[in-house]
């Protein structure tokens, strides 16, 4: 089968099943099951072919995405808990 359908396949499918709330979840996981998790993706990468991202780097984007929108939002509730630094990075 051609490894872009086995791709998009997993990422409609497992990867969202995966990544569902993971900016909620994945920060409270153990070691253990961040493990378990990862184990996930690498059987998939060995039944794809593809190289695919790894939970910690799904995990991180998610959550830049999140703070973005939030900093785009000055009426979101969150919005307050963030100062930007004179250099105009974010703290």
């Amino acid at each position: 089968m051609d490894p872009r359908i086995l791709r998009t396949f997993y990422t409609c499918t497992v990867e969202s099943i995966l990544t569902g709330s993971i900016t909620t979840w994945y920060g409270s996981c153990t070691a253990i099951e961040r493990k378990a998790l990862q184990r996930v993706v690498r059987t998939a990468q060995y039944i794809t072919g593809v190289q695919l991202p790894n939970l910690l780097d799904l995990y991180t984007s998610r959550c830049l995405r999140k703070t973005r929108k939030i900093l785009k939002d000055s009426t979101h509730p969150s919005h307050c808990l963030f100062s930007q630094l004179p250099g105009g990075q974010i703290l």
